[in-house]
C-alpha cells in the first residue's frame, strides 16, 4: 500500500504551519482534508492557508467548488485518490491535513455504504424539508437514531436527510452500519500525527482566532456571499462563522452576542473533533511546536518496509 502522512486535530491547534514545516522537510505536498475549506470564496471563516502558505507548498483539494455545490465524504475519497496518485507519480510524499475526522477516515478505510441511494426518497426528504423546516427533519432523526443525532448538527440538513433515508430504504440506522462496518480494511499505510495542547491554551487560541476573524471582517465576507446569490440556507452557509453572522445580519443578534456564540460553539467543535481522534489507537499524540519529533518519526516510516 502506498504510504501517506496524515496531520489532524481540533481547530486553531496549529495544524497549517506545522504541516507546511513538514511538507518542506519530507518533500511533500498537503491533501486538505478539511469540509470547509474545500469552498471558493470563504476563506476567513474558515482558516483557509493564505497565497504565501500555499506557495510554500502545494496544497490540493482546497478552494476549488462553489459553496452552493454538495461534497460528501465519497466524493472526497475519490478526489483525493486521485491527488496522491499524481503525487507519487512525482516521487512526493502526500501529506493530509485537516480536522475532519469522518474524511480521513473515509480515506483510510473506505466507506460503508455500497448501495446507491433511494433518489424518490431523498426527494420526498428534501421537500419535507422545504415544508416544514431543517429541525422538524432534525427531530424526527433524534427521535429514530439518536447516536447519528448526536454526530450530526441539527443544521446540516445533507446529513439529517441522508440518515433518514438510510433508515427509511434498510430498515437499519446508518449509525449501526457504521458500527458494524468499522470501516475496514486499511486502503493505505499511513503515520498519523494528532496536535493538541492544553485545553486552556487552546480556547484561548480558539478565541483568539475568533477576534483576528473578525477584526479581518468575516462579516463583510458573508455579505460579499449573499451579493453573489449564496444563500444563508446553503449548506456551506451554515457552518460555524457563517452561520453566526447570517443571524447576526439577518435576526437581528447583537455583534457581541455573535462573538460570544461564535467562539462557544468553536470551542465545542473543538471538544467533538477530540473525542474523533481520541476513537483512533493508531494515532500519534503530539504539541504543535514538537516539529523536530514529528520530522524523526517521519523520516523512519518513510524509510521503513511495509510488511
Amino acid at each position: 500500500m502506498k504510504k501517506i502522512i496524515i496531520i489532524c486535530g481540533p481547530t486553531a491547534v496549529g495544524k497549517t504551519s506545522f504541516a507546511i514545516h513538514l511538507a518542506e522537510k519530507c518533500n511533500g505536498e498537503i491533501i486538505g482534508a478539511d469540509s470547509m475549506q474545500i469552498y471558493k470564496y470563504m476563506d476567513i471563516g474558515t482558516a483557509k492557508p493564505d497565497m504565501d502558505e500555499r506557495q510554500m507548498v502545494p496544497h490540493h483539494l482546497i478552494d476549488f467548488l462553489d459553496p452552493d455545490k454538495d461534497f460528501d465524504a465519497g466524493q472526497y475519497v475519490a478526489h483525493a485518490d486521485s491527488v496522491i496518485e499524481e503525487l507519487y507519480s512525482r516521487s512526493k510524499v502526500p501529506v493530509v491535513v485537516g480536522g475532519t475526522g469522518f474524511y480521513i477516515k473515509a480515506l483510510m478505510h473506505g466507506l460503508f455504504r455500497e448501495r446507491t441511494a433511494d433518489k424518490s426518497v431523498l426527494d420526498r426528504l428534501e421537500k419535507e424539508k422545504e415544508e416544514r423546516g431543517n429541525l422538524a427533519l432534525y427531530e424526527k432523526l433524534a427521535m429514530l437514531d439518536p447516536e447519528s443525532a448526536l454526530r450530526i448538527h441539527p443544521n446540516d440538513s445533507f446529513r439529517v436527510i441522508r440518515a433518514l433515508e438510510v433508515l427509511e430504504v434498510t430498515g437499519k440506522t446508518i449509525s449501526s452500519y457504521q458500527n458494524q462496518h468499522g470501516f475496514t480494511p486499511q486502503r493505505y499505510t499511513a503515520l498519523k500525527i494528532c496536535l493538541n495542547m492544553e485545553r486552556s491554551l487552546l480556547y484561548h487560541r480558539i478565541e483568539k482566532r475568533v477576534d483576528q476573524m473578525m477584526s479581518q471582517d468575516l462579516v463583510n465576507e458573508v455579505r460579499a456571499l449573499l451579493r453573489m446569490g449564496y444563500s444563508c440556507d446553503l449548506k456551506a452557509m451554515q457552518s460555524i462563522g457563517y452561520r453566526h453572522v447570517c443571524e447576526y445580519l439577518n435576526q437581528g443578534v447583537s455583534f457581541d452576542e455573535t462573538v460570544r456564540l461564535l467562539k462557544r460553539d468553536t470551542r465545542r467543535y473543538a471538544k467533538r473533533q477530540l473525542t474523533w481522534f481520541r476513537n483512533d489507537r493508531d494515532i500519534i499524540w503530539m504539541e504543535p511546536w514538537e516539529t523536530k519529533r514529528a520530522i524523526e518519526a517521519i523520516s523512519g516510516f518513510l524509510l521503513s518496509v511495509v510488511s
